[in-house]
């Protein structure tokens, strides 16, 4: 039996919500500028995606054998990861945090965020052809 929705929509709703939670950590790093001492904050997880999802540097699947079958990724027991660690370099009379790259960081992020937005609305409008067309 064909599933409802595509197989990986579990996948992009999970990198969804991934996106907006570094969208939240570049939104607080921003906010906080001014703070004397902040130490910027980073989200992470596109190597851990990757090798989540078993992808070589192509972006294809990888297999050992011929044999194996591809492998299925759980979205359950995947998240990003929050760097604090990180040694920002310091300056007298600047501040850790440099607006710049963290504007920056954020544009791209809403950029690859609306991206994703429309690939999930693009598998959702055969859904909504067929509600329209089954009420007539």
């Amino acid at each position: 039996m064909k599933q409802l929705f595509e197989p990986h929509i579990q996948l992009v709703e999970k990198v969804l919500d991934i996106r907006l939670e570094r969208q939240n950590v570049v939104m607080g790093n921003i906010a906080n500028v001014n703070t004397h001492n902040y130490k910027p904050r980073k989200l992470v997880f596109e190597d851990d995606l990757q090798s989540a999802l078993n992808l070589d540097a192509k972006g294809k699947m990888t297999r050992t054998s011929p044999k194996h079958l591809p492998s299925v990724f759980d979205v359950n027991g995947f998240q990003g990861q929050g760097i604090t660690d990180f040694k920002p370099r310091t300056v007298y009379g600047e501040d850790a945090v440099d607006l710049d790259k963290e504007m920056g960081a954020m544009a791209k992020n809403s950029l690859l965020y609306n991206a994703l937005t429309d690939v999930m609305a693009k598998n959702l409008t055969g859904l909504q052809t067929v509600i329209a067309e089954g009420g007539k």
